[in-house]
């Protein structure tokens, strides 16, 4: 099936891109909007513009468009985007959020096309593990809720932040792949990757309890 990844860079996106390519199906283009606002429901913006790179890590065009940002404004910039590529299907990272996925589904089918969540209602700390199995070299780049603080910028995913997560999730509710926006991470090497993203420039962004990674410079280098 010829179809279109929706990524972010971040570790869901990815895996969900690493099954749709395992499945055989055709990625004929990788997806990004980028939102105006920071606060959008639909979309991520932190290092956005890094999505470029990673479509060249990963070897597959990049189709990528803004949009406002604003509630359901941005799912029909979403829809008029998709319109335009000849596909039959769209692959969404989505694993526990109804708000995301129901709004997908509903491009899809206005759009005869069909959606594709492989990470579906998984079980979170599993998919972490599958990460790491996979060789996910994964960063957290922005942190949002109660229980983490400034050391997680630009930690990696490994067997003890996931040990941390579970911590927090039964301390603070925290969802473990962070699917209620309490972070957010960068995905700098895989298994399919081409080449890996080595960061040049990075700044950490701390305010009141919240924070991100900004990374200023980045590149492509051979993999080891």
């Amino acid at each position: 099936m010829r179809v279109a990844a929706l990524i972010t860079g971040g570790k869901d996106s990815t895996l969900a891109l690493h099954r749709a390519l395992r499945q055989k199906h055709e990625v004929k283009y990788l997806v990004t909007m980028i939102p105006q606002r920071k606060d959008s429901w639909m979309f991520h913006s932190v290092n956005i513009h890094l999505a470029d790179l990673v479509a060249e890590a990963v070897g597959i065009p990049l189709v990528k468009n803004e949009t406002s940002g604003v509630k359901e404004v941005e799912v029909e910039d979403l829809k008029d985007l998709l319109a335009t590529l000849d596909i039959d299907g769209v692959v969404s990272g989505a694993i526990l959020s109804a708000y995301q996925k129901t709004r997908i589904d509903t491009i899809c089918r206005e759009l005869n096309l069909k959606s594709i969540a492989p990470l579906w209602c998984e079980d979170p700390i599993a998919l972490l593990k599958e990460m790491i199995s996979l060789h996910f070299e994964t960063i957290f780049v922005g942190v949002y809720a109660y229980g983490f603080d400034e050391s997680w910028l630009g930690r990696r995913i490994d067997s003890a932040a996931i040990q941390d997560l579970v911590r927090l999730n039964r301390r603070y509710q925290v969802s473990a792949v962070g699917e209620g926006g309490e972070y957010e991470t960068l995905v700098l090497n895989t298994s399919f990757f081409e080449k890996r993203i080595k960061l040049l420039q990075t700044e950490k962004v701390w305010e009141n309890q919240a924070g991100h990674l900004l990374v200023k410079r980045a590149e492509l280098v051979d993999k080891d």
